[in-house]
């Protein structure tokens, strides 16, 4: 799911490079860390969260059938 999220935010943004995913295990659930650069922030996040809902929606969806639970979160 790691390598998914990136390639979605790598795709989106104009600073490819700043893009930093990481992955914390927690007790109940699996949670992928975003980071960007500030200046792409808006670009991820999209208007009115419709960009950010979307990835969540793609990642629940692998998540789900890999009977996992995963949460993104947009780091800033």
């Amino acid at each position: 799911m790691v390598q998914l999220v990136e390639a979605i935010a790598k795709s989106l943004v104009d600073h490819p490079e700043a893009v930093d995913v990481k992955e914390v295990d927690g007790r109940t659930a699996t949670v992928i860390e975003l980071r960007v650069a500030p200046e792409d922030m808006g670009k991820v996040i999209g208007k009115q969260g419709r960009i950010a809902k979307a990835i969540r929606t793609v990642v629940k969806a692998g998540a789900t059938k890999a009977n996992k639970k995963i949460v993104v979160e947009i780091m800033q």
